[in-house]
């Protein structure tokens, strides 16, 4: 039996929960999967941005610069489950620290609305 991907287990609930109309699970989902797409970006290179290409003995001439549909891409980085996990650990983390903060400020509607998030994605954890 093949075991599904904690990633793939959140993009297959997020057009659930988009179905069901559930705004809570759709804002968690949808956040989650894109704090995993940006832990996945590579950085730039330093090099590649140097505002003085002379000083970095790099030219800027046209034939020295990378031309053509996909020249410049790097792959991404791939990243292990176990950082999946945590990046899905922190996403809760952070909602039911921000509800706290803001049931402390009497806005206990939006508390709510965090704790559901919350409550949306540990369910996905609760599965690994």
């Amino acid at each position: 039996m093949t075991e599904i991907s904690l990633r793939q287990r959140l993009r297959a609930a997020l057009p659930i929960a988009m179905k069901s109309r559930d705004r809570a699970a759709t804002a968690a989902l949808r956040a989650t999967l894109a704090a995993i797409d940006n832990a996945e970006a590579v950085a730039p290179d330093a090099e590649a941005v140097a505002p003085d290409a002379e000083a970095s003995g790099t030219s800027l001439a046209i034939e020295h610069i990378a031309l053509g549909v996909g020249a410049t891409e790097v792959a991404r980085r791939a990243l292990t489950e176990d950082e999946v996990e945590q990046i899905v650990r922190d996403e809760v983390a952070e909602r039911e620290t921000a509800a706290d903060e803001y049931e402390r400020s009497g806005y206990a509607d939006r508390a709510e609305q965090l704790r559901s998030e919350a409550r949306a994605l540990a369910a996905h954890l609760a599965e690994v």
